[in-house]
């Protein structure tokens, strides 16, 4: 029993360390550029992999129930990483790496707003959808751990999270999805 009190306060300890040290500034100009793609009527894409697309997914449900229900506002958010049939077509008929860019294609316009998570940064698709966003001048919010690869480097607003740890990197993440939710809400009602 003393080691998982022992590994638990580590990991608690490590996770909080990676949150505190987030560039806040980012924090809130990815806050903000949510909000004013909500204002200007825009979409919301959010998309990632693995336990990445989970996020991207809980970003959804925030969005659609938390959100509209304390706020006055109806933000159209959509996940990239929701449609398993979608992908595997994509994936099987043209190639994994265009997952979300093909989809982004269709979708995404200028107004828009494309939030990526990717623990690595790496990921084939992300660079993919990341290259599409910019030729598009679609503004783009990047949630990185790791070295934050591709991702920090070319997103507009990188969030990233300094931990070589899947867990860390998207609890993190998850972390900060609800602060800059919760956060907008109290901006808004406060106004």
């Amino acid at each position: 029993m003393n080691k998982i009190n022992e590994f638990v306060s580590e990991y608690i300890g490590t996770l909080t360390e990676c949150v505190k040290n987030t560039n806040l500034k980012n924090l809130e100009l990815s806050a903000n550029e949510i909000y004013k793609t909500i204002l200007r009527n825009g979409s919301i894409y959010v998309c990632g992999n693995g336990g990445s697309a989970a996020i991207a997914n809980h970003y959804v449900v925030d969005f659609l129930k938390f959100f509209k229900d304390k706020t006055k506002l109806k933000p159209k958010i959509f996940s990239l990483s929701n449609n398993i049939e979608t992908i595997t077509a994509i994936s099987n008929d043209i190639n994994y790496k265009k997952v979300f860019s093909f989809q982004a294609e269709n979708y995404c316009e200028k107004k828009d707003l494309l939030l990526i998570i990717s623990s690595s940064g790496n990921s084939e698709n992300i660079k993919e959808v990341l290259k599409f966003a910019k030729k598009k001048k679609i503004k783009t919010i990047g949630f990185s751990g790791f070295s934050g690869g591709y991702l920090k480097k070319k997103s507009d607003i990188s969030i990233h999270i300094n931990a070589n740890n899947y867990g860390i990197s998207e609890d993190a993440h998850h972390i900060l999805m609800h602060i800059q939710l919760q956060y907008l809400v109290k901006k808004i009602n406060n106004k």
